[in-house]
């Protein structure tokens, strides 16, 4: 009992974790256009976070529990192998101001430790092919989707005035920085209740045809507001200013783009990246003034760093679990 509480705390402090690491993605469009204070930013944030589970069912947190790896060979040490792993690279990208993707930091160390124990056969490859094809489906998808919008509201405000324009797109941020917050909250608070019902087959409190308790619900989704809340401001600051400028009509697209691909997702218990999503989305619209405003340099270096993430996470987890394993097992 007191080693599954020591893997549900650990699965806690990397959603809190993932919560200010990827505060970012719910909060740079926001303060870049200063609608809202950073301060303020976070609270409207955390709050949609929160609520997601209102909204949304748990479809990717039963991807994460039952379709990634076999939880029939899943144990405590695989699990905590996983969530080490998988803290060291957030807190590393976060350091750093990579806005790498959270969910795949948490994909490659529960995949990498449960290869270094049951071997590869522990994994269901159709599922991880699936979660790789939308490291490069979502951004786009998330780009296209914001183009789109871009294409069409400039069309609808060609005559009006700029100043009045303006001003209506700065409130109306407000709803969509909402929206996206919920997107994100219930894709990345879901991930964790995965990990944590997995705790829970383990460790023989539940059976994989149970359903998820309301208790790791809510907790998951707390965890993830009190981590946005904390913010990340390192992050914050590389999508906020550095990849491109957003004006508030560049980032009502950005958000509502991404809370569009975000909700789709969701609802069809697809794991994806909130990060990939909202850098999609941000790229594509800064591109609509012309693709020069964009600064394709940071944009390679960060895409680099989203293409080694689940495999060096998946090493990363392997290692620690192999060195556990010896220091358990002499």
């Amino acid at each position: 009992m007191t080693f599954l509480l020591v893997i549900i705390s650990l699965a806690l402090l990397f959603d809190v974790i993932n919560g200010f690491h990827d505060a970012a993605n719910s909060i740079a469009t926001i303060v870049a256009t200063r609608v809202l204070s950073p301060v303020q930013a976070v609270v409207w944030a955390a709050f949609f976070n929160f609520i997601a589970f209102l909204i949304f069912g748990l479809h990717v947190a039963n991807t994460i529990g039952k379709g990634i790896v076999n939880p029939e060979i899943v144990t405590l040490q695989i699990i905590m192998c996983g969530l080490i792993a998988a803290i060291i690279w957030n807190l590393l990208t976060w350091y750093f101001g990579i806005p790498s993707s959270s969910s795949h930091t948490l994909i490659g160390g529960f995949v990498g430790a449960a290869i270094a124990s049951a071997g590869f056969a522990s994994v269901f490859y159709s599922e991880i092919l699936k979660i790789i094809i939308f490291i490069i489906v979502a951004p786009l998808l998330g780009a296209v989707v914001s183009i789109t919008i871009s294409l069409i509201l400039m069309h609808v405000c060609k005559n009006r005035a700029y100043q009045p324009t303006n001003k209506m797109f700065r409130r109306l941020q407000l709803i969509s920085a909402a929206a996206y917050s919920i997107g994100h909250g219930s894709n990345d608070a879901q991930k964790i209740m995965g990990i944590i019902f997995v705790a829970l087959i383990a460790s023989g409190h539940l059976t994989p045809n149970d359903s998820i308790p309301f208790w790791v619900v809510i907790t998951c989704h707390s965890a993830m507001a009190v981590g946005t809340l904390l913010g990340g401001w390192r992050i914050v600051k590389t999508m906020a200013s550095k990849l491109t400028h957003i004006g508030s009509f560049q980032g009502f697209s950005a958000e509502t783009g991404g809370a569009i691909t975000l909700f789709s997702t969701s609802i069809l218990g697809i794991p994806v990246s909130t990060t990939h999503t909202i850098a999609g989305c941000i790229i594509g619209t800064g591109s609509i003034r012309r693709l020069s405003a964009v600064r394709w340099g940071l944009t390679r270096n960060i895409i680099i760093a989203w293409i080694i993430t689940i495999p060096v996470t998946s090493i990363m987890s392997a290692l620690i679990y192999f060195l556990t394993d010896f220091a358990f097992n002499p």
